[in-house]
């Protein structure tokens, strides 16, 4: 593989958030943080294809908000047939997390996951996948 060097020009403030990342996922180097990101965002863009892929939706959020509970049972039966398992683990008595193990083609997957985090009161979700054919 051979490699090309570039310079880039960026602002400061995304700069030191750059040299924060790389501290944080202990990079050796900015270079490397860069080709991370770059390889990490051309697979969430190959996600965006009908591909088969497995994976898990994390959810994080209040179980005593008013109706969330069932507004998240609600989209997971509209998407059954991806959903193979859920678990639930209180946190706090105020912070639950679920995690809910997907497969499906990508776009579906990625569907269901906006469905779930969009719902009023999940206060971090986030959808982790991979090939599955």
């Amino acid at each position: 593989m051979s490699v090309t060097r570039f310079g880039i020009s960026i602002e400061q403030a995304l700069l030191e958030a750059l040299d924060e990342y790389v501290v944080e996922n202990q990079f050796s180097n900015r270079s490397q943080a860069i080709r991370q990101l770059i390889s990490k965002n051309l697979v969430e863009k190959k996600w965006q294809c009908n591909n088969a892929v497995a994976g898990a939706i994390t959810l994080l959020y209040d179980p005593n908000k008013r109706d969330i509970l069932n507004q998240i049972a609600k989209v997971q039966a509209a998407y059954h047939a991806e959903i193979l398992s859920t678990q639930r683990f209180m946190l706090a008595s105020d912070k639950c997390i679920e995690i809910v193990v997907v497969k499906g083609t990508a776009l579906r997957l990625t569907h269901l996951s906006d469905s779930l985090i969009a719902i009023k009161g999940i206060f971090h979700g986030k959808l982790s996948m991979s090939r599955a054919d």
